[in-house]
């Protein structure tokens, strides 16, 4: 049960100690048995909006798993005395989980990204995983949470569904389909995976995923739509952690 996996503070925010491997047999074991949870992966940006945002940070403090999506936080992991953890990373989730689901009864729902992404998604899923099974894709249009449309999930019923809508946006919108008594099994945010594993969007090589450089990589891609944010998150995050580190001010995790 993910309640007796450790986790681990990063600012305030609880992230779970675990593994690619270990992350991917509890959400199909979840999904097989259609337990309603809800998985974020978890990178700094997401922890840097947790600190701007008490809603947010309690949504990650509650979930039922939150992934160390980037490698800054497999690093405090292991600083954290977690040595086995590694990167729990949405593209490389939704793959594993796809593959160890593929010839199960298992249906999965895709919602996020522009018209036809997912649809492509699928087809190149159901390629390499026969027995990968689909149950539907949406499209939302931009807009608010409460407005985002919910009943072509509320009629697919998944047993997991995938949010690619970014950070905080999918989470939110993940915690008002479970208000909203959307019936799915498992529910996770997974940012631009769908665009990754599409290769509409380049990821960076696998080397520079490795040592934590992604995000000058991508910076380099795409300096006018991500420059004013990683500009502002990597040297918070940075200055953040180092004084949490140093034990010159602390984060308390509050789960209440």
């Amino acid at each position: 049960m993910a309640d007796l996996l450790p986790r681990f503070n990063v600012l305030g925010v609880g992230v779970h100690a675990l593994t690619l491997a270990d992350a991917t047999a509890r959400i199909v074991g979840a999904a097989c048995d259609r337990h309603r949870h809800v998985v974020c992966c978890c990178d700094a940006h997401s922890i840097m909006q947790a600190r701007r945002s008490s809603t947010h940070r309690g949504l990650l403090n509650h979930a039922w798993l939150t992934t160390p999506d980037g490698m800054p936080l497999v690093r405090l992991a292991h600083r954290a005395g977690h040595a086995a953890v590694n990167r729990v990373y949405g593209p490389d989730l939704l793959e594993t989980v796809a593959a160890a689901s593929a010839g199960t009864p298992i249906r999965h729902f895709f919602y996020g990204a522009a018209p036809g992404v997912a649809a492509e998604l699928a087809a190149r899923l159901t390629r390499d995983h026969p027995g990968f099974r689909l149950c539907g894709t949406h499209a939302p249009p931009h807009g608010a949470i409460e407005d985002l449309p919910l009943q072509p999930i509320v009629d697919a019923e998944p047993d997991i569904l995938w949010v690619g809508l970014g950070t905080p946006k999918q989470e939110a919108f993940m915690d008002h389909a479970i208000r909203s008594g959307v019936p799915f099994g498992v529910a996770l945010g997974v940012g631009a995976a769908f665009d990754f594993l599409t290769g509409r969007v380049a990821q960076a090589p696998v080397a520079i995923r490795r040592v934590g450089l992604e995000w000058l990589w991508r910076l380099a891609h795409e300096p006018r739509r991500l420059g004013r944010r990683y500009l502002r998150t990597v040297p918070s995050f940075a200055t953040a952690v180092l004084l949490q580190q140093l034990g010159w001010k602390t984060y308390p995790l509050d789960r209440d």
